[in-house]
């Protein structure tokens, strides 16, 4: 064999110091304890002391293994704190998210209602104008169909009407005084009275007499010269004559005196014709 050849060691493995320094502390805590019973046993007075035999404690530590179980479990607590913020994370990304989309499904069916109502509105506006339309054009066929006497449609007066209404509105303006028969002023019925005087008629002079004096004729028929009632036919509290165009003349009151005006005006109850 050669001078050079590596013999091996067959020395043990030496004992690492953190082994070594425990089994040291614990040997000297054995021998201060064997001190303290020599010493007891040689005072004169102590009782003989039996002999004892004192095993010294094996201690097994494995530090190795106690390292890498801490080095482990603590891996495994970091890994823990990694997926409990990674799912904390998600937890605060999916509530912001759902919130945002929340807010934008508000805007979005605001913005909805908002069409929907303007869309509404406008309908409404647009069936209101046709409402309208239909209105206005029902108004002017109803005036160009009206039958004479209730419209601006109106045959002019002839013959004894004419004498009747033209004397009636050459009253117009004149004063209304209570039994007055003309010429400067008059009452109701002494103004048809003195109007149908002019065609040759005689009229009785109190109203009530002068709503019945005639044939009872509708409002929708009327004709120049007819005489106008309000109340009942015999007992008539206002007489006037109608003068065509859908007007009346008569003395109304101390008020107004003889005025000429509009059916709508002051609508009579009822009408006879005369002539």
């Amino acid at each position: 064999m050669s001078h050079t050849a590596h013999i091996p060691s067959h020395r043990k493995p030496r004992r690492s110091a953190s082994k070594l320094a425990v089994r040291a502390g614990v040997a000297g805590g054995v021998l201060s304890t064997l001190a303290m019973a020599g010493t007891a046993s040689a005072s004169p007075s102590a009782e003989p002391v039996a002999e004892t035999t004192l095993e010294m404690p094996v201690l097994n530590l494995d530090l190795g293994a106690d390292v890498s179980s801490a080095v482990t479990k603590a891996a495994e607590n970091t890994r823990f704190a990694a997926v409990e913020g990674e799912l904390t994370a998600q937890e605060e990304s999916a509530r912001s998210g759902a919130a945002a989309e929340a807010k934008q499904a508000k805007e979005e069916a605001q913005k909805k209602a908002d069409a929907e109502k303007k869309a509404n509105e406008e309908a409404a506006r647009k069936a209101e104008a046709e409402r309208s339309s239909r209105s206005s054009e029902r108004t002017t066929l109803k005036s160009a169909a009206a039958p004479q006497g209730t419209g601006t449609v109106s045959a002019p007066a002839t013959g004894s009407a004419a004498a009747i209404v033209n004397f009636a509105r050459a009253q117009v303006g004149k004063a209304y005084v209570m039994g007055g028969t003309g010429p400067s002023s008059f009452d109701c019925s002494g103004l048809v009275q003195a109007a149908y005087r002019q065609a040759g008629i005689s009229l009785p002079r109190m109203s009530q007499a002068q709503s019945s004096a005639g044939t009872s004729v509708s409002l929708n028929a009327l004709q120049p010269g007819d005489i106008l009632y309000w109340g009942s036919k015999g007992s008539a509290y206002h007489v006037a004559i109608y003068v065509g165009g859908g007007k009346f003349v008569g003395a109304q009151n101390p008020s107004t005196g003889i005025v000429e005006r509009n059916l709508s005006y002051d609508k009579p109850t009822g009408a006879v014709r005369v002539l």
